[in-house]
């Protein structure tokens, strides 16, 4: 493994400060084994840590790096805002354009609101279906994951799974109660979950492309059946597109599967690498938020417009450039491709998902459709080709129940690199 004497003092240090070491529970290698690398800088398709040393970053900041680091056209967004002052609590011009640049891009959008974070998302989200439906339940599915909410941490994905707490010690009872779950992909459950509480659900909540228990794709049928539920039952759809928003397509992973939600939360990309959120919908819905309407929500440093002018650089550009999602698509398919040619000549059974610039191997024989199929794979081979990536300057996620995220900043040279290390790698894992 690459020596890192700093990051390993770093961390040592850090455990007296921050609990377990880290501001985020997945970073602290627990299921990997070894300690985190302490990251000091990044540029294009790298990162480099405390200890000069040089990795393939295949994370990119869990996503919104969709450029690769310190993309020109949003390091210059960004030096221009400064000056002006970083934060005024007060509305701002960039505040409209960035909603009205959304309102253009994404389908389900007719009015969006501004937060801080997806978790803040996908909380006021839930807030506002309840407010508008009159009814307490929501259903999501086991394995998704929509940040640190109470109502979310019931059969969570995500670091949750990754530290084997899926159901978190502090969410009520009543809570619980009111979250109903059922298996990703199984249309049937859902819909005896609404029968069973007829009346009662307020929303059902999905990642329409998972990407919190590894990668896991909706299957034919399973989104649109979701729909037609919804419009049956007058329950509201929300997308959870924190993750696949502006990445799988200028308008999301409901744009990929034509398939339009009530509501949806955004984050990552619409950032630019700053800590921004949103969540949006039909303008009915919407008109239900303080002040237009009774449901409340605020934020003293919603609408940053640091973070507004990084995320309108990294939209404008997504949205001017097509082509940026040709290139995610020929450079993930290769990666890939490569990967599975390595796993022919190892005579190795894997399972590999994708859907554009995101994909996950799972280390199982077995389809992975769902939550319980993800829990088949091995997570201590995972550890080991974890460790075996790191040492040959590649950085995964470190979690067997992450996505993989590649940037337009990988090239061809570096497709051969991260292919070549995935087959090292691979025969180093099986061998220890």
């Amino acid at each position: 493994m690459k020596q890192a004497p700093v990051s390993d003092a770093l961390f040592q240090r850090a455990q007296n400060s921050i609990p377990g070491g880290v501001n985020s529970p997945v970073r602290a290698f627990r299921s990997v084994g070894g300690h985190p690398r302490f990251m000091v800088s990044a540029k294009g398709p790298f990162l480099y840590d405390e200890d000069g040393n040089q990795y393939l970053d295949l994370i990119n900041s869990w996503g919104p790096m969709i450029l690769g680091h310190a993309a020109e056209v949003v390091n210059e967004a960004v030096q221009k805002a400064i000056p002006n002052s970083l934060s005024f609590g007060a509305p701002t011009r960039k505040e409209v354009e960035m909603a009205e640049l959304i309102v253009h891009m994404v389908p389900s959008i007719e009015k969006v609101r501004m937060v801080n974070s997806g978790t803040e998302a996908t909380m006021s989200a839930i807030r506002v279906a309840r407010g508008y439906t009159g009814r307490d339940k929501i259903i999501k599915f086991e394995g998704c994951y929509h940040g640190h909410g109470d109502s979310f941490l019931i059969a969570a994905g995500s670091g949750a799974i990754t530290l084997g707490v899926p159901d978190s010690p502090g969410v009520t009872k009543g809570t619980a109660n009111d979250t109903l779950t059922a298996p990703y992909n199984n249309l049937e459950a859902v819909k005896t979950l609404a029968e069973a509480n007829k009346g009662q659900v307020a929303a059902i909540i999905l990642e329409p492309v998972a990407g919190n228990m590894g990668l896991v794709i909706p299957q034919p049928g399973f989104l649109q059946g979701l729909r037609d539920l919804c419009d049956k039952e007058g329950i509201v759809l929300i997308f959870d597109e924190v993750m696949t928003g502006f990445r799988l397509a200028p308008g999301g992973a409901q744009e990929l599967y034509g398939v339009t939600p009530d509501m949806c939360t955004l984050g990552k990309i619409i950032g630019g690498g700053m800590p921004v959120g949103a969540y949006g919908g039909k303008r009915e819905l919407m008109d239900y938020v303080s002040p237009a309407g009774p449901v409340y929500q605020a934020g003293t440093l919603s609408g940053n417009p640091i973070a507004m002018s990084a995320g309108m650089a990294m939209l404008n550009f997504l949205n001017e450039h097509p082509e940026t999602y040709d290139k995610l698509e020929n450079t993930s398919a290769s990666m890939v491709a490569g990967m599975q040619r390595n796993m022919q000549q190892l005579g190795l059974a894997y399972t590999i998902n994708r859907v554009g610039s995101m994909f996950s191997i799972f280390f199982t024989p077995e389809p992975v459709t769902d939550f319980d199929s993800a829990k088949t794979s091995d997570t201590a081979l995972f550890g080991r080709y974890f460790n075996g990536m790191l040492d040959r300057g590649i950085y995964l996620a470190p979690s067997q129940y992450e996505a993989l995220f590649v940037s337009t900043a990988v090239t061809d040279q570096l497709v051969e690199k991260y292919v070549q290390a995935n087959l090292e790698a691979l025969q180093e894992a099986h061998q220890a």
